[in-house]
């Protein structure tokens, strides 16, 4: 991989991670395109500069985070199932759905379908009934937990972590704004967890690591970093007066992309 590579799968790592719209799904098929080998280094790379997506979540929120002690209860509680259902699946995600592009396609196109046709049922239902605008801190556990078993569906490459939890959210009753940022917090443990077991998996990867390989994993790093700061600004600002069929119908042009591009392979 070149610094050049590195750079390019970075922006499109902080981009598109706290978007609907699946950075896995976008790394792969970037990857791909940029005819980086489906390594064990590649594969970890990709998750791994996820850190620097976490790293912005941080800087951004780190005051509403440490605000209540509740609120982190609640992150905990959500991140709980995950990690379970995470941890019994890694090798089958990692060894066999993470390098499968017809998956990843298939994945676009229902979650895009499912963004459209859920945001229209929605839109219709509130209003008929307004709901209340909430704070992210006054979501109950329960609302937490279950919207933590949703998140491990974007274990499939392609789902997208913040789609399951925002649909999931908002299939709860909660407003867009607060399933967001609930979304973003629930983030930090979820990617950090992942990242930290995939490095403890690949150990005798990483030993074989040179100094080039270690620039290139922080210049991603680093781009990430930057790039996932601009794209949850982004959301929020984005959200504020629009819904996610814009979405939607993204996922669904981009999988039919890759449907294209694998028959013309």
């Amino acid at each position: 991989m070149t610094i050049l590579q590195s750079i390019i799968l970075g922006i499109v790592e902080g981009l598109t991670e706290f978007l609907p719209i699946s950075s896995t799904a976008h790394l792969i098929l970037t990857g791909d395109l940029l005819r980086l080998p489906a390594s064990d280094f590649f594969k970890t790379f990709n998750i791994s500069i996820q850190l620097g997506a976490i790293l912005a979540v941080v800087v951004l929120y780190w005051k509403k985070i440490w605000s209540s002690w509740s609120l982190i209860g609640k992150i905990l509680a959500a991140f709980i199932p995950t990690s379970i259902i995470g941890l019994l699946l890694y090798k089958i995600t990692k060894n066999y759905l993470m390098d499968s592009l017809p998956l990843i396609a298939g994945a676009l196109l229902i979650g895009g379908l499912i963004l459209i046709i859920f945001e229209k049922r929605y839109a219709k239902k509130h209003q008929e009934i307004p709901f209340q605008k909430s704070e992210v801190k006054n979501i109950s556990y329960k609302q937490a937990g279950l919207i933590g078993v949703i998140q491990t569906l974007a274990m499939v490459p392609g789902v997208s972590r913040s789609a399951a939890t925002i649909l999931g959210g908002l299939s709860l009753g909660l407003d867009r704004k607060t399933i967001v940022e609930f979304s973003f917090l629930l983030a930090i443990p979820t990617m950090a967890a992942a990242t930290g077991l995939d490095l403890i998996k690949s150990r005798e990867t990483l030993m074989l690591l040179n100094g080039q390989d270690i620039l290139i994993w922080l210049i991603g790093f680093v781009f990430s970093f930057i790039t996932a700061l601009i794209g949850v600004k982004f959301l929020i600002k984005f959200i504020q007066k629009n819904n996610f069929v814009s979405f939607g119908w993204y996922r669904i042009v981009l999988g039919l992309i890759i449907i294209s591009y694998l028959f013309l392979k």
